[in-house]
């Protein structure tokens, strides 16, 4: 009988995020989960979970300080998997502008984090999305599906330009007050979904156990 190894997950810990939850929820797939900020740890694992709430700049702020740009720059330059989730999406672009103030991203993505342009912001509550083509996230799930989000700023357009023999990301879209966003992205071994699939109940949970089963 061969074995079954559960794979190890690390949920970054740069001081935000719900890193209790996310940790619990990710325990339902079966991984082996720990939440630190310890470079090594962070490197070695199966996959790295980076969650994220509050203001842009204050999450950057948090991840210079446990080097978590270079973390993941490492990764994905090896191809091991990532997942962002709600400003630890955001993040992964090239800027957020909030209240005026323009912060730097990790420029994983090309791409601006701005304000919703909706008659209702904050976006909180639940919310369908449309899954991109090829996604594996969402394949086969009801297109009814709803998912928890609580943001005020999001992507409103998608920038990067895929030519050649390179596959092009899947982008999942969601719309809010009739302004349409990035809900979620998959490229490659970097994952990030702007809903937190933590909070979204048994929904979330299916999100999560294909990323898991991914790694």
């Amino acid at each position: 009988m061969v074995a079954v190894v559960s794979p190890k997950l690390v949920v970054l810990d740069y001081g935000s995020g719900n890193l209790a939850s996310a940790a619990r929820a990710l325990l339902r797939t079966g991984a082996e989960v720990e939440v630190t900020s310890d470079f090594d740890a962070a490197l070695a694992a199966d996959g790295l979970v980076v969650p994220g709430v509050g203001a842009y700049e204050a999450c950057m702020q948090g991840l210079n300080a446990v080097r978590g740009g270079r973390i993941i720059g490492r990764r994905l330059a090896g191809s091991r998997p990532v997942l962002g989730i709600c400003v630890g999406m955001q993040v992964l672009f090239d800027r957020g502008v909030e209240h005026g103030v323009e912060s730097t991203g990790l420029s994983e993505w090309p791409g601006t984090v701005e304000r919703l342009q909706a008659p209702i912001v904050p976006h909180m509550g639940w919310n369908t999305v449309q899954p991109g083509e090829r996604s594996v996230l969402f394949d086969g799930l009801d297109p009814e599906t709803r998912y928890y989000f609580v943001h005020s700023y999001a992507v409103r357009r998608w920038e990067l330009e895929v030519s050649g023999p390179f596959t092009p990301p899947v982008i999942t879209w969601a719309e809010h007050g009739g302004d349409r966003f990035v809900a979620a992205v998959e490229n490659g071994p970097l994952s990030a979904t702007q809903f937190h699939p933590e909070k979204s109940g048994d929904a979330g949970a299916e999100v999560l156990q294909r990323w898991v089963r991914s790694l």
